[in-house]
């Protein structure tokens, strides 16, 4: 997604800062490249080839494009706590990579969180997390569906699809690998050291099953962010609607708890300090340090001394157990792999819900009384999110049609640029 934003600033379709980001995503796509030079976003071609689909948005906050996130997420995904989240993100003196002042269970489990006093060249970051609830498909809301239908612009769906005028750019891609890449972060503990404020009371806790009261608090909400910026970007991540935790497909439920054993995050105090912060973050960099020198060296050779050799570490047992199960089921486990999905399994496990027909729709209405009380984006973007499997693959052009479908509805004529055919990854 990234490049076509660029690509919208290089033309002067979006301002070089100040741009607010709307992210509807079962996944936050918040987490930083963890040994990536900080100056490396000034190089555009080399940041590119540095991102993967859970790592992209904070590299273009630090280099003061984007200053607003909305992440608006479905039930099943809460791996940031709800609310407000203020924090700075900067260059780390001392490494020169990217940190962040936040101390969401998210950030200090990848261990990027440093204090404001260690960061060069900070920019703020305001992070609204929303809970978006599926509205109920009443009779009232079928009738505004036909009401609305009537504006609806036919969308050519092909892979070689663009339609005609523009009015709002649609994007469509596959911010996918032909493997699982990592989807982070598990869901979030009420109880993490933030200091997040929450959002209208409606917006966060009450279901819409009622009618569209709640969406409208939402919306409230997202405008406000969205006075604070000079353009917005909508980006639509089809996992959203429904998605699958791919690793559960690959791994026996019993090396998927083993996994979750190895990879546990230790949490801090909830009223840590400065110093507690800080113990955490090091304790964790070092277990994710050793986990994964230990999966490199079982790429090399995983006969039984170097296997116990490592399980001989602080933690590793599991690593035993998890090892003997693999090589009974696989004749060269990819251990590369292993380590990938282990970077998963901190607290608790990626979201996993595939949805219903009634769910999808349910979350279409939602999205679409959220739209049509919003201004109207400089671009949107879509995500597939259906090659590594996320977005179920038996579900994804379903769900893609009744989304450009929303759109069409909403905005009226769309260019929409499908590059989801061709070997971009992003």
């Amino acid at each position: 997604v990234l490049p076509f934003i660029y690509r919208a600033i290089g033309s002067k379709h979006l301002p070089a800062s100040n741009i607010s980001f709307v992210h509807l995503d079962s996944h936050p796509d918040l987490l930083i490249p963890v040994n990536m030079p900080a100056d490396t976003v000034f190089d555009k071609e080399t940041l590119f080839s540095e991102l993967s689909i859970e790592n992209w948005i904070m590299p273009a906050v630090y280099a003061g494009h984007i200053s607003q996130v909305v992440w608006l997420h479905p039930p099943w995904a809460q791996q940031i706590s709800e609310g407000k989240h203020h924090f700075l993100i900067g260059k780390d003196i001392s490494t020169t990579t990217i940190r962040v002042t936040g101390t969401d269970y998210y950030f200090l489990s990848d261990g990027l969180y440093v204090p404001a006093d260690q960061l060069e060249n900070q920019k703020p970051l305001n992070l609204h997390v929303i809970l978006i609830n599926p509205t109920e498909v009443s009779n009232s809301q079928e009738e505004n569906g036909e009401v609305a239908s009537a504006k609806r612009l036919k969308l050519n769906t092909d892979d070689t699809a663009s339609t005609v005028s523009a009015s709002s750019s649609v994007v469509p891609g596959d911010l996918d690998r032909s493997t699982p890449s990592l989807k982070k972060k598990e869901v979030q503990s009420t109880s993490a050291p933030n200091k997040a404020e929450t959002l209208s009371e409606c917006s966060a806790s009450s279901s819409l099953r009622n009618g569209e009261c709640p969406i409208r608090e939402v919306v409230k909400d997202v405008c406000q962010v969205l006075q604070k910026g000079d353009a917005y970007v909508l980006d639509i991540d089809l996992d959203f609607f429904s998605v699958k935790n791919p690793f559960k497909e690959i791994y026996t439920q019993t090396e998927y708890e083993l996994l979750q054993e190895l990879y546990n995050f230790k949490k801090p105090h909830r009223n840590a300090t400065e110093e507690g912060l800080l113990d955490c973050v090091e304790n964790r960099v070092h277990q994710l340090e050793d986990l994964e020198a230990a999966f490199a060296d079982l790429c090399d050779n995983d006969d039984e001394e170097t296997l116990q050799k490592w399980a001989s570490y602080p933690g590793m047992k599991p690593l035993v157990q998890l090892v003997h199960s693999l090589k009974t089921r696989m004749e060269s486990p990819d251990y590369e792999m292993v380590h990938q999905a282990g970077l998963t399994c901190d607290y608790i496990e990626l979201p996993h819900h595939v949805s219903t027909e009634e769910e999808i729709e349910g979350l279409i209405q939602s999205v679409k009384v959220l739209l049509k009380d919003m201004p109207k984006p400089t671009l949107v973007t879509v995500a597939r999110s259906s090659l590594d499997d996320y977005c179920p693959s038996e579900q994804v052009d379903v769900i893609q049609e009744k989304v450009l479908s929303l759109l069409g509805s909403v905005y009226g004529a769309l260019d929409v640029h499908l590059d989801y055919s061709s070997t971009s990854s992003f």
